[in-house]
């Protein structure tokens, strides 16, 4: 297993983790088993935005003993109770009681990551703040109750804002090639809207958790690709573990199989991750910006040409750190030799040769 650090919290966040729609759906010694199957291979953060309640007393008899080495994302506005599916509410009674069966289920008294759950409308933040909800959250963190908050959201626009209250330690967003070119039902803002507001997670220590990495599936099958070819599992993976900001990847299982073909992306090579088909569909807007693929590599020269071009957009983007980590590269942009290797082999088409010299001339002073 692989682990990224929450810069704003100081966890240490397996890059896969499990989403748990259907974790209960094989029955409860399946479900159990799988969990404590993730475990040992050392998946420790899981996001409870679940389909139905029965998944709850799952992790619970799954995780109760060994709840210190597991992280939750616990979503205030999903709704759950004994025999129920999900519901959304804003129902401040409402949330508070399914929140309280949620902690007597899974066994626990505290909540790693208290979420604002699934907001993409202004009308959803202001209807969430006036019901109260987000004070009851709020008072759960001061309590000790709430660990950190998190916000999940489809849509950058409203995700920045409330960004902008600071609040924010975690956003859980939907990341794929089809949302970011466009294509699918959660396809909200433009592809550089999308880029922008993983840079600023990075930029500002938020992590990303993404869901929805195979759109439902969607890219997974030729037939519904809006690629026209089926991408793999691992190229999704990979894909959203590229983008600038995100901790981890929360992929669904249904069982043992399930999950033990997803681990399998430890022990696929590069190029069996290698997601560059899907230049062929590139916007418009993204076409000559790199997305840090490194389908480039290797270069004759050393260079690391995807991180590079990562740490020069983050710090464009006012991240400190990134600038920090650039300049203790052991081979920068200034060595690059201008041979063009990188940019006969660039599917999206960008100048990396041209890229090179303006990171050097960025990072000279």
């Amino acid at each position: 297993m692989e682990y990224r650090i929450n810069r704003r919290t100081g966890d240490r966040i397996s890059v896969l983790g499990l989403g748990s729609s259907s974790i209960a759906s094989a029955g409860e010694r399946e479900g159990v088993e799988t969990l404590h199957m993730a475990l040992e291979n050392g998946i420790n953060y899981y996001d409870l935005a679940t389909s139905e309640s029965a998944n709850f007393p799952t992790y619970g008899k799954a995780f109760a003993d060994v709840r210190n080495q597991v992280y939750y994302q616990i979503h205030f506005g999903a709704c759950y109770g004994d025999g129920a599916s999900y519901s959304w509410t804003t129902d401040l009674d409402a949330v508070r009681r399914s929140v309280d069966w949620q902690l007597r289920a899974l066994g626990t008294d505290y909540i790693d990551y208290g979420f604002i759950h699934c907001l993409d409308e202004i009308s959803d933040w202001q209807q969430y703040q006036e019901s109260g909800v987000l004070e009851y959250l709020l008072n759960l963190k001061a309590a000790g109750v709430v660990r950190h908050i998190g916000l999940s959201s489809h849509t950058p626009k409203l995700a920045h804002q409330i960004l902008n209250t600071g609040l924010v330690d975690m956003l859980m967003f939907s990341i794929n090639p089809a949302y970011d070119f466009q294509h699918g039902e959660y396809a909200n803002g433009s592809g550089s809207e999308r880029m922008a507001l993983y840079r600023r997670c990075e930029s500002e220590g938020v992590g990303i958790s993404v869901m929805k990495a195979f759109s439902s599936g969607q890219l997974l099958d030729q037939r519904t690709s809006p690629f026209g070819i089926a991408l793999t599992e691992y190229q999704c993976l990979q894909y959203a573990l590229d983008k600038p900001g995100v901790l981890t990847v929360l992929p669904g299982v249904r069982g043992k199989s399930d999950l033990q073909r997803i681990l399998g992306f430890f022990k696929t090579t590069e190029e069996e991750r290698d997601y560059a088909a899907i230049s062929i569909m590139t916007p418009r807007e993204m076409e000559g910006i790199c997305v840090y693929c490194n389908h480039c590599q290797p270069c004759p020269a050393g260079l690391d040409i995807g991180l590079i071009n990562k740490y020069f957009d983050l710090a464009k983007a006012g991240d400190a750190l990134a600038a920090d980590h650039y300049r203790h590269l052991s081979v920068k942009a200034d060595s690059c030799i201008g041979c063009g290797h990188c940019n006969s082999r660039c599917p999206f088409h960008v100048d990396q040769v041209a890229r090179m010299e303006t990171i050097a001339e960025y990072f000279a002073d």
